[in-house]
């Protein structure tokens, strides 16, 4: 019996040696994954330990930085205690800056858009840094002294590089559709509208397919965004075949716009103050909307869009401007002894226009409303000649001085030179 089972176990030696082989490794996996199984269970509780949770918080937040910077840009209505609150900034540090800021700005005169950043020092939400955007081309940097809420101030110029633009095209619409066609700025295309104000009623004159061109100043930042616009070295308005150039001239005491024989086109008023609007009630005897009887109509109208900004004819000192009765809202200007022009109807006043003023030719003095004695959005305009009011429309204005002698030299050189631009210009060379 012995001797058989021997026999039976070096003839099934190798299939018993799989079979124990088989069972050691299982046993061996058993007892390791028990000891996993355990090892995670001690980490669990470990890691759920509330101590160790404390302890690991505190670790991540000393990792985040000390200091966090917020970029905020000024909307309309807020004011600075109003921004700072929202911040959770200390009533003495907000006094602080505002002090600090009122030595180089009205911080009364918040412009919307304009930008502040704020820099604080998460430890104690005190301000380490605070830029405020004065224009596109400074800013103020305060920077914290040793003093707890004493602030140094710094100007910081931003560094603008200026630009050569030329544009040209066809106006079937508007002039100011067929300008922001080609993506000319609205400052440029209401200065462009400003310097030929003086001898372009853009209503009547203008027809379809006439064309313009325009040769203007931009300034650009270091991610190449235009930030400012500067001045039109060259415009031509091209009415019914017929060119009006314009070149500028900087020349000190005569710097402006002039025609190809050095003409300047600055008159003593524009032949409109509004741009873009249509003639809707001429100056005479006329049917009065509202009261229902004929009366002498001693004004020019202009419908336009409410809102549409109305500038000053001519240079000149405020003398009035508040409720004017069955006018509405208007501005009463005195531009020499001669003449004095009315706005009325406006829907608002241009931000620090009042009585005492003085004001530039071009300068936006309120916007077109219904305000008054009104049926619809527009401008009354009324020009008065030594006391009597006239008709603006026939009105013959002085013309614009004419260069001589050394300056009349100065713009024939200076307007070969912007020809010459305009030329590189169209055909790509510069």
């Amino acid at each position: 019996m012995q001797k058989k089972l021997l026999t039976f176990f070096f003839k099934n030696l190798k299939l018993i040696g799989l079979i124990f082989l088989i069972i050691l490794t299982v046993a061996i996996s058993a007892y390791f994954n028990q000891k996993e199984n355990l090892s995670k269970n001690q980490n669990n509780d470990f890691i759920n330990n509330i101590y160790f949770k404390k302890t690991l918080n505190e670790i991540v937040n000393n990792l985040e930085p000390r200091y966090k910077k917020y970029n905020h840009k000024i909307k309309s209505g807020e004011t600075f205690d109003k921004i700072l609150s929202e911040y959770s900034i200390e009533r003495e540090e907000l006094i602080a800056i505002k002090e600090s800021l009122s030595k180089k700005f009205n911080i009364n005169k918040l412009n919307t858009n304009q930008k502040i950043e704020i820099i604080l020092d998460k430890t104690n939400n005190k301000i380490k840094e605070f830029i405020f955007q004065i224009s596109n081309t400074e800013k103020i940097y305060l920077s914290k002294n040793s003093d707890e809420f004493k602030f140094n101030e710094k100007i910081i110029s931003i560094k603008l590089d200026k630009k050569i633009i030329y544009k040209e095209n066809i106006i079937l619409q508007s002039l100011y559709k067929a300008a922001t066609d080609q993506n000319i700025p609205p400052n440029t295309i209401i200065e462009f509208a400003r310097i030929y104000g003086f001898q372009v009623d853009f209503q009547r004159d203008i027809r379809k397919e006439d064309k313009f061109q325009i040769m203007y100043e931009v300034f650009i930042d270091e991610k190449n965004k235009v930030v400012e616009t500067g001045e039109i070295l060259f415009a031509n308005l091209k009415l019914s075949g017929q060119d009006n150039s314009l070149y500028y001239f900087d020349k000190e005491n005569v710097e402006g716009h002039y025609d190809k024989n050095g003409k300047s086109v600055q008159k003593a008023l524009m032949k409109t103050p509004i741009n873009g609007a249509r003639l809707s009630s001429s100056f005479g005897m006329r049917k009065h909307p509202i009261d229902g009887f004929n009366k002498m109509h001693k004004g020019t109208d202009f419908a336009a869009p409410k809102g549409t900004p109305i500038m000053a004819s001519g240079n000149g000192i405020i003398q009035k401007a508040g409720w004017c009765g069955g006018g509405g809202n208007c501005v009463k200007i005195r531009h020499n002894s001669t003449y004095e022009t009315v706005y009325a109807h406006m829907s608002k006043f241009a931000r620090g226009i009042k009585k005492g003023i003085r004001v530039n030719q071009g300068q936006t003095i309120g916007y077109v409303g219904s305000t008054g004695k009104s049926t619809g959005p527009h401008l009354h305009y009324e020009v008065i000649v030594n006391g009597k009011k006239v008709n603006s429309q026939k009105l013959k204005l002085p013309s614009g001085k004419v260069l001589k002698g050394k300056n009349r030299e100065l713009f024939e050189t200076n307007k070969i030179k912007l020809n010459v631009l305009k030329s590189e210009k169209i055909i790509g060379l510069n």
